[in-house]
């Protein structure tokens, strides 16, 4: 079973809650490797050594990272002092 696969099954036993800033993170991160994927998309595969194992390393980030935003449950709100 590949790792990503395992990772992803067990994902939400292990989850920390997220605060709105790390979520914004992973979010940013999630577009950033979308943008490399789509310029790698441009470049001849001749070019650039490795590239298979490079895309498949972004598409297991980019899966890993949606498991994350999706599963992971929001931080709560710490109260505040008056």
């Amino acid at each position: 079973m590949p790792t990503s696969a395992m990772w992803s099954r067990t994902a939400a036993q292990f989850l920390m809650p997220l605060t709105r800033l790390e979520r914004e993170a992973i979010t940013d991160s999630v577009l950033k490797i979308q943008s490399i994927q789509a310029s790698l998309e441009q470049v001849d595969e001749a070019i650039i050594p490795g590239r298979q194992e490079i895309e498949s390393c972004l598409e297991t980030a980019d899966k890993n990272l949606r498991v994350v935003l999706r599963e992971a449950p929001p931080a709560k709100k710490r109260p505040t002092k008056s």
